[in-house]
């Protein structure tokens, strides 16, 4: 069988898996967040928190809660940092360093799972699993609240009520993520993902050395790393680290589930709102963006760049042969469009506008189909920007599922739609003009200099966290100025969209007349795909001529 007719037929077993679980995994999950009855264990959970269940809240109470709780977990997570050299199962390693530590904490708190360091090498089996992956669960959970509550904004009128931050999330680790969780780190355990408490084996190379590799609870931590696009790995290979993702079908599952949620959430709209029609609109935007970049990066790796690499037949450095161009394409295409950022190959390695592809993709927001929750809210937002514009097109007041988007509205989503692109081109822009940043950037000389730098920035405002190589950011200036790009990027836009929710709800639906636009046809969706395009393309545009662009042609 050809490159080319293998790396088809996993695309298309990807997409029958994500339709074949599409309608009943969305529907679960709206029954989960509709039904009024708490399971036992739940009910624990809200006597030891004080939390009455049945007590809903406003945007802005919900809003203070979940910053509360982040707040409070960005803290615990700094501190079991700290102390790991005291602690049991630390492998031998002391404490992570303060700068290194707040870095971390921000990143995996925020679902951005950027790693300054090398995991095996930095992190204890205690603090991987009791503290990171319980991240991976948490700060996935909170992103799906948020698009909930958002929801909830539509679905809801003359009411000031989003519902209960708490009880969200609650039902969300408990009955969403972790029983996909457990039956999925079977399935890695099956296909060879390590999972043990072992120190380490020393094995000898193919050189002769001999190397300590240490094993760890991998395919526990691996599973809600996908599944709740997180992307911060085991090792520093991340999933091209044989251990993470051993062969092409550990890949292939290792796509399906971080793609899992943000489909089947467009399902869980249209249901909750009452309309599925409207999920299957907002799918086909996320569907339509997500194949054509992964088309532009499978094109762009495979042709190469360069007599040699054409002539080789594909761009095949910093790529695991186990795995080759296509599911190397697919991989980056799904990673930088579900803000995971977890990687089987190194994107530093791609070509340039294959390595552009991946940049640009990751502009776009992380709505194609984007995290946790993340990808739809945002998606959503973007939305309400486009019946405006179809409004100011034809005169009338713009409507989105049957409430009207008046002044305040768009003041919020202007906001929204501005604070990622502020966060990361200003971080960039300190970042260069700084002797100590630039002194970090090992390609000085070239365009592929600045691309590394904004690469990081965008991933960290937008909540990714994969990075191009080569630049070493576990400096205090990185450590710092990422952690807070990470955070601002990740909680101004919540607190934002919850607002929104908030002032969605309070009103009165209007009725359907002739002359509102239909927002489940083909006609919205291709206006809303080009409003994403331009709206991204317009804000980072002189910066990519900068730097993937200037490189690659």
């Amino acid at each position: 069988m050809s490159d080319t007719a293998a790396g088809l037929l996993q695309v298309g077993l990807l997409l029958a898996c994500l339709a074949a679980v599409y309608r009943p995994l969305g529907g679960y999950m709206a029954r989960v967040y509709s039904s009024d009855r708490d399971l036992r264990i739940e009910r624990g959970a809200y006597k030891l928190l004080g939390v009455d269940s049945k007590a809903d809240q406003t945007w802005a109470v919900y809003a203070r809660s979940l910053l509360a709780f982040s707040a409070v977990s960005v803290i615990l997570l700094y501190v079991l940092q700290r102390v790991q050299g005291h602690l049991p199962l630390s492998n031998g390693l002391p404490g992570v360093e303060s700068g290194l530590a707040f870095n971390t904490a921000a990143s995996f708190v925020s679902n951005t799972n950027w790693q300054s360091y090398s995991p095996e090498q930095t992190m204890g089996h205690l603090v991987q699993f009791a503290g990171l992956a319980v991240q991976n669960f948490l700060s996935a959970a909170v992103g799906m609240t948020v698009a909930v509550a958002v929801i909830r904004g539509f679905a809801r009128s003359k009411t000031d009520r989003l519902g209960n931050f708490w009880v969200d999330l609650t039902r969300t680790t408990l009955r969403i993520l972790l029983p996909i969780a457990i039956v999925g780190t079977l399935v890695l355990v099956a296909t060879g993902v390590v999972q043990n408490f072992s120190s380490g084996h020393e094995v000898t190379s193919v050189v002769g050395q001999t190397q300590t590799i240490p094993g760890g609870a991998v395919a526990s931590q691996e599973v809600i790393k996908e599944l709740g696009t997180n992307g911060g790995g085991y090792y520093n290979a991340n999933s091209g680290h044989p251990f993470e993702n051993p062969n092409p079908l550990s890949n292939l599952f290792e796509i399906f589930l971080l793609l899992l949620i943000p489909v089947c959430m467009t399902r869980t709209f249209g249901v909750m709102v009452k309309d599925k029609k409207q999920g299957y609109a907002i799918l086909g935007v996320m569907g339509t963006l997500w194949a054509a970049f992964t088309f532009s990066a499978t094109f762009f790796e495979n042709q190469g760049a360069g007599t040699a690499t054409q002539a080789a037949g594909a761009a095949m450095e910093g790529k695991e042969t186990r795995f080759g161009e296509w599911a190397s394409a697919l991989f980056a295409s799904s990673t930088t469009g579900t803000s995971t950022g977890a990687v089987n190959s190194a994107h530093d390695s791609f070509t340039a506008l294959g390595g552009g592809t991946a940049l640009f993709h990751m502009m776009l927001g992380e709505v194609t189909p984007g995290g946790t929750g993340t990808g739809l809210y945002g998606m959503l937002i973007l939305a309400i920007l486009t019946v405006f514009v179809a409004g100011l097109m034809v005169g009338r007041t713009p409507e989105y599922l049957k409430k009207k988007i008046t002044a305040r509205e768009m003041k919020l989503v202007s906001l929204y739609i501005l604070t990622t692109p502020t966060v990361v081109l200003v971080g960039a822009s300190v970042a260069m003009g700084l002797a100590v940043a630039r002194a970090s950037i090992f390609n000085t000389d070239s365009p592929h200099g600045f691309s590394e730098v904004l690469y990081a920035f965008t991933s960290a405002g937008n909540n990714n966290g994969s990075a191009f190589g080569g630049i070493s950011a576990n400096i205090p200036f990185y450590n710092t100025a990422l952690g807070l790009v990470m955070l601002f990027g990740r909680f101004v836009p919540i607190v934002l969209a919850l607002g929104l929710a908030g002032s969605l709800a309070r009103q009165q639906p209007v009725p359907v007349t002739q002359g509102t636009l239909p927002t489940h046809k083909a006609l919205f969706v291709t206006m809303l795909v080009g409003v994403v395009l331009i709206v991204t393309g317009l804000t980072y545009f002189p910066a990519l001529t900068l730097g993937p662009l200037a490189e690659g042609l």
